[in-house]
C-alpha cells in the first residue's frame, strides 16, 4: 500500500490517540470526515494498523519493578525445547515482552513485578524453570527516559 501524506498524518495521530473521534481526526488532517474514515479503514484492513489498545500505567497498578531478562536456551537440532519455552513465556502474565535476539543470549524478556521480593520469587520459581533455560541475566529499569509505542512514520 502506497502511503499518502494524509495516511502518514492519520498514522501519527492514531498512535498518540487511538480513540480520537473521526470528526476530530478529519479536522486535524484537513479532510472531510467520510474520506478520512475510508482512509482509516483502509489502513486497518491493510494491516498497517494492527490493533487498538489502552496503555496502562504500570506503577499505578503497583508493578514497581520492570526488568529486562536475557535468557540462554540451548539450540539443539530438536526445536521442541525452544517451542516449549515460547509456549511457557506466552502463558506467563508477568512476562510482557519476549524477543529472539542475536548475540550472547537467545531471548530478551520484559518482565514486571510488584517489588523486588516478588521479582525474586518470579525469577526463582518461574523464569529459571522455563523449559530449556540454561542461563539468565536481569537488568532493572531505574528510570524510563523514553517509553513510547509510537513508531516513526517513513
Amino acid at each position: 500500500m502506497t502511503l499518502l501524506s494524509s495516511d502518514r498524518n492519520i498514522l501519527k495521530i492514531v498512535q498518540e490517540d487511538g480513540r480520537i473521534p473521526n470528526v476530530v481526526l478529519a479536522e486535524r488532517i484537513n479532510m472531510s470526515p467520510s474520506p478520512c474514515l475510508r482512509r482509516l479503514k483502509q489502513l486497518e484492513e491493510s494491516g498497517l494498523i494492527d490493533r487498538y489498545v489502552a496503555i496502562l500505567n504500570r506503577e499505578a497498578l503497583g508493578l514497581g519493578i520492570m526488568a529486562f531478562v536475557e535468557v540462554k536456551v540451548p539450540q539443539v537440532a530438536d526445536t521442541s525445547i525452544v517451542e516449549l519455552f515460547k509456549d511457557a513465556v506466552r502463558r506467563e502474565p508477568s512476562i510482557i515482552g519476549c524477543y529472539i535476539t542475536a548475540g550472547k543470549f537467545d531471548f530478551l524478556l520484559t518482565v514486571v513485578a510488584v517489588n523486588m521480593t516478588a521479582y525474586s520469587s518470579l525469577a526463582q520459581n518461574i523464569l529459571l524453570k522455563l523449559p530449556g533455560v540454561q542461563d539468565m541475566q536481569s537488568s532493572f529499569v531505574l528510570e524510563a527516559i523514553k517509553d513510547t509505542t509510537a513508531l516513526p512514520i517513513p
